[in-house]
């Protein structure tokens, strides 16, 4: 991992460049994945033991997923990042994903110390990136978007619900709901490294 603390020149020139409108078709798909959530959760429980139920559910699940790969495209090749999409971007992809853990949850279907410890570790990164705003930033790394794949992968295929799925994808998806869980809680304790070294980096500067 790289180091994610940024450099004052880099603040100072963000800082003075002029806003962009929130009004831009990231943000718009932003909006789109949080209305998604509620519909992705009403269509799983509408029939959770019915294929065509669980089928729509997972076209809902996949077709948020792919305005989070679009908006963040479209913001970084157009230069349209702005308050709003900092905020709301991550909140959308957060309860989008949390909905769907903790639905599958409710329904018997995954174990809650899945759900509990990959939402802990997702909201804690989430509240500690934010705590530590003020000395650096703590950008993404290779492991966090290879944790973010598996549980995308994983949900995919646990929103179908295993009883549908034939043996070997059952093999699948709990495959990668276990490396879900291992890259969460490594790239996790990862993060609070990196925190750990932001912040008395940023205090030694304030010094």
């Amino acid at each position: 991992m790289t180091d994610n603390v940024s450099d004052a020149p880099r603040r100072a020139a963000s800082e003075d460049a002029p806003k962009q409108s929130n009004w831009n078709v990231p943000n718009v798909l932003t909006v789109i994945r949080i209305i998604l959530v509620p519909v992705y959760v009403v269509l799983m429980f509408m029939g959770p033991d019915d294929f065509t139920w669980r089928l729509w559910a997972t076209i809902v699940f996949v077709l948020a997923m792919l305005t989070d790969v679009a908006d963040g495209n479209i913001a970084r090749k157009y230069n349209l990042v702005t308050d709003f999409g900092k905020l709301w971007d991550p909140v959308a992809d957060k309860a989008l994903t949390g909905a769907a853990f903790v639905s599958l949850s409710i329904l018997g279907e995954l174990p809650w110390f899945f759900t509990v410890l990959i939402l802990l570790r997702e909201w804690g990164i989430t509240w500690v990136r934010a705590a530590i705003a003020k000395y650096g930033i703590m950008a993404a790394n290779k492991g966090g978007k290879a944790k973010t794949l598996t549980q995308t992968f994983a949900l995919i295929l646990f929103s179908l619900n295993l009883a549908f799925l034939p043996g070997p994808l059952q093999v699948v998806a709990w495959a990668l709901m276990w490396a879900a869980l291992l890259l969460t809680v490594v790239t996790g304790l990862d993060y609070l490294r990196h925190a750990w070294l932001i912040r008395q980096k940023g205090r030694a500067q304030e010094a």
